[in-house]
């Protein structure tokens, strides 16, 4: 058995162009062969790149983002939920509402402002915020939700952007037997439309929604969506006492897991990739 394989750098370029390594063999007898094969991937991958590119800026097309952004809402709309648009900077004491304090792991992965404000890391505070004002209507149920940028220090490239894309929904004056079931379709609805078609419901501690409603997808068991339902212990800190169900879906992901890929970085906002191409070509 040969222990010549690709280099840290060739296994590095191949994989940003998109290539599956698992569809090459990564076993050669000299560097020279190696090497040779490298170059005849990559060009060959090159080529393809540049004709997406040039295809996709010469059509003036929608990326995959905006696409699945705009077919989230349509469906959503058709669903009887209003879209909401709320600040992208919050309090630092709306974050302590939701008990993410200077003692919280969350904490160290604030973009900070100032000392009272930052980017939002989630999109909860502020739709929290917004129940309060919408439980003094009389009417139920009440449907709403939002798409909107968040932002994180996140270490793990390959799963997580520091600025990435939220929906977040919530259903108030849910009957507490159903709210359940709601969750579940609701996560459904949005699953589906977003292409996916493998994917389950698990049950996950979290520091911030204690016990949660995950949807999980792909091969590799990917958490795409994360669900809560009230009364909930965090609700006695907005007021809030009356039946609800919210989750929250990362919209790359969702992207990422529909596209069949395992890397989140070129679905998401960035110079380096445009809907999902390689601009470094």
């Amino acid at each position: 058995m040969n222990d010549l394989t690709w280099t840290e750098t060739q296994a590095g370029r191949l994989k940003e162009l998109g290539v599956d390594l698992k569809n090459f063999s990564a076993d050669f007898s000299t560097p020279a062969e190696r090497n040779k094969l490298f170059q005849q991937i990559e060009k060959k991958q090159v080529k393809a790149e540049k004709a997406k590119l040039s295809e996709f800026l010469i059509q003036g097309e929608k990326s995959h983002l905006e696409k699945l952004k705009e077919t989230l809402g349509q469906v959503l709309h058709q669903q009887g939920f209003t879209r909401v648009t709320t600040p992208t900077l919050i309090t630092k004491a709306a974050l302590a509402r939701m008990t993410i304090d200077d003692n919280h792991p969350l904490f160290r992965q604030v973009f900070w402002i100032n000392k009272k404000l930052c980017l939002r890391p989630m999109l909860a505070p502020s739709l929290y915020s917004l129940m309060v004002d919408f439980s003094r209507l009389c009417h139920r149920p009440i449907r709403f939700f939002e798409m909107g940028s968040c932002f994180r220090k996140e270490s793990d490239g390959a799963r997580h952007n520091s600025e990435f894309t939220m929906l977040n929904l919530v259903e108030m004056g849910v009957q507490k037997e159903k709210r359940q079931a709601r969750l579940e379709e609701l996560a459904s609805i949005v699953a589906t439309a977003s292409g996916l078609t493998d994917f389950r419901f698990e049950t996950e501690d979290s520091t911030v929604y204690g016990t949660t409603l995950d949807v999980v997808a792909g091969l590799e068991g990917i958490e795409v969506a994360s669900g809560a339902m009230g009364p909930h212990p965090l609700d006695a800190a907005w007021g809030i006492t009356e039946p609800w169900v919210g989750i929250g879906f990362g919209i790359e992901r969702l992207l990422m897991i529909s596209k069949g890929d395992i890397s989140i970085g070129k679905w998401g906002k960035s110079l380096s990739y445009l809907n999902g191409i390689l601009l470094r070509i």
